[in-house]
């Protein structure tokens, strides 16, 4: 993962998205499952709750409004009670806005029984013959303008027809909108044109003939879906605990892989994959830092449970944790705490700066460099060498020499680098860091701050913590000589 696409995030917000496919009402039936009915070999679920959600190009939508853009769903309901509650879902939704036609056909329909965090069963109700296309194309060119994206979500229930393909992607070819396509068939020279395709492992064997199971199959099987659509740039090959196949035309394949800490349940994460992608690439990211970030948000989606999406907030923390410094890489010179935070910064981190002695760490220490971290994404000290501490507290100090001190800031989880300076005041780290956040104990006023006026002067600001009555690193000092004499 590049630092120039995780700088990219702060651009994901405000951007709309089409998404044009088969749009389906998820329902999860959670119980309990104790015995093995007396009739049949088959479980008895007790049921216990329901939760009921957008699914298919509807989780497309979720996602993308999960990442800060707003998605505008086209697709057909039912007049039936399930396409009631689907509109439902979609009005209860922040940024997703619906152009939906009405039809004499059941609303699509997943009903998933779980019991002990397994699926039990899976009932669908669906008919998947061929729409008429004119509504759709009318919704289609009502939306175009205003989009800066578009994602062809395809699950084969009869929206996505080849004629209807045809004209929406020369319609937003023309217009200059990148277009996603998610497959759910072999001939995929039906989607011709778009700019990028996204079948999983499966489909892309099917499709191609050659099984993905290694990258060099992959690379075959891509290569044959990119012969089969002439004008289309790119496919990714999404390939579970493989990772990615990123195939562009005319250069080598990349292979991304897969980034799951822990997996709970793959359901959706090709729509979470699709959804970033989308975002990214209306945002202005090349094809290849889409499918690093669309990598990234597929690992965080499969270690939740159902159907979940991504949030922008998660991504960026999941982007942050390759930065992340171990305890003995903590402690920096200024020179490499500079190259640091520069790196922080470019992730759309905020820095906050705080400095002291931190001589015998005690609860009011703990307390002040907890608020201190709640208002920034990183926390740099600032801490007093031995040499500067005896010029301002005498020469019975600091109790602790500075390395030790600073190996005890770094061992906490609120602190992300320490940086010892030998001057009386800050002012000249603060200034060569250029903290967003300078931040000091209430017993300062901000005039008597180094440092705030040059914080304010770009526009960065001042947080005083709250301090923790009764802790004193002098306070602590004469109990323990009163207590050795």
């Amino acid at each position: 993962m590049t630092l120039q696409s995780l700088d990219h995030l702060r651009k994901l917000d405000g951007k709309r998205i089409i998404v044009l496919g088969d749009v389906m009402l998820d329902t999860f039936v959670y119980g309990h499952c104790a015995r093995i009915s007396p009739e049949a070999p088959i479980p008895v679920v007790r049921i216990e709750r329901e939760e009921v959600m957008l699914g298919g190009a509807g989780n497309v939508a979720r996602n993308i409004a999960a990442l800060g853009a707003e998605a505008i769903l086209i697709g057909v309901v039912g007049q039936d009670a399930a396409g009631a509650a689907l509109r439902t879902k979609i009005h209860e939704e922040a940024r997703i806005y619906a152009d939906l036609a009405l039809e004499q056909r059941p609303t699509t329909q997943k009903i998933r029984y779980i019991a002990a965090q397994q699926q039990m069963l899976r009932v669908d109700i669906e008919e998947s013959g061929p729409i008429g296309a004119a509504s759709l194309l009318h919704a289609f060119a009502r939306q175009l303008p205003t989009a800066d994206a578009v994602v062809l979500s395809d699950y084969a229930k009869g929206v996505l027809t080849p004629d209807l393909l045809t004209t929406v992607i020369r319609q937003a070819r023309a217009a200059g909108k990148p277009i996603i396509a998610d497959p759910k068939t072999i001939d995929v020279a039906r989607y011709d044109g778009v700019t990028l395709l996204t079948p999983n492992a499966a489909e892309a064997a099917q499709a191609s003939g050659q099984a993905c199971d290694e990258d060099e199959g992959a690379c075959s099987a891509a290569d044959q879906l990119l012969a089969a659509m002439p004008t289309s740039p790119a496919v990714l090959i999404t390939r579970g605990a493989k990772g990615m196949t990123l195939a562009q035309r005319g250069a080598p394949a990349i292979h991304l892989p897969a980034l799951a800490r822990a997996v709970f349940d793959v359901s959706g994460a090709g729509d979470t994959v699709v959804a970033m992608l989308a975002v990214a690439l209306a945002s202005g990211l090349d094809v290849t830092e889409a499918a690093h970030l669309a990598n990234v948000a597929a690992g965080k989606a499969v270690s939740k449970p159902g159907t979940a999406v991504v949030t922008v907030d998660e991504l960026r923390e999941e982007l942050q944790h390759d930065y992340a410094l171990s305890t003995s890489d903590k402690i920096a010179v200024p020179s490499g705490a500079v190259r640091i935070i520069d790196s922080w910064r470019r992730c759309g981190a905020r820095i906050g700066f705080t400095n002291g002695c931190f001589d015998l760490l005690h609860p009011g220490h703990l307390s002040q460099l907890a608020q201190a971290r709640a208002v920034c994404d990183r926390l740099v000290v600032g801490l007093n060498t031995d040499a500067s501490i005896q010029r301002l507290k005498g020469p019975a100090r600091p109790v602790q020499h500075e390395q030790a001190r600073a190996a005890v800031l770094a061992a906490l989880t609120m602190v992300d680098l320490v940086i010892l300076f030998g001057d009386d005041t800050p002012i000249d780290l603060i200034t060569l860091l250029r903290p967003d956040i300078l931040i000091k104990g209430k017993d300062y006023t901000v005039d008597r701050i180094a440092g705030a006026d040059f914080v304010q002067s770009y526009g960065g600001r001042i947080f005083l913590a709250d301090l923790l009555p009764g802790h004193s690193t002098t306070k602590l000092i004469n109990r323990i000589n009163h207590l050795a004499n």
